[in-house]
């Protein structure tokens, strides 16, 4: 098998255990706000400029959370067409033999 083939299996390989990573990271970290939130709306003795920072925290972490995510999917999208193009590349240098 070509080593390119093989790099860009292993490119693929590694952006479907991010995939599953980020997504499990991602259904922990909403689970824990809906618990934050409800605590939130039960518990009178804490301020609203508190319940405020924290909703801000959480909206902070979204959008973090938001734009690695598409960094990441934008970074494995140029690698693989970085090796998808050598492959191309490949095979017409071999039709042209």
């Amino acid at each position: 098998m070509d080593q390119k083939q093989i790099a860009k299996q292993i490119i693929e390989f590694n952006k479907t255990a991010f995939d599953n990573s980020f997504n499990a990271m991602t259904t922990l970290q909403d689970q824990t706000e809906k618990l934050i939130l409800n605590f939130l709306e039960k518990a009178p003795w804490i301020p609203e400029e508190g319940k405020k920072a924290i909703n801000t925290w959480i909206a902070g972490y979204k959008k973090g959370r938001d734009d690695f995510k598409a960094a990441a999917d934008d970074n494995y999208r140029k690698v693989l067409e970085y090796f998808s193009g050598l492959q191309n590349q490949e095979t017409v240098k071999a039709k042209k033999k």
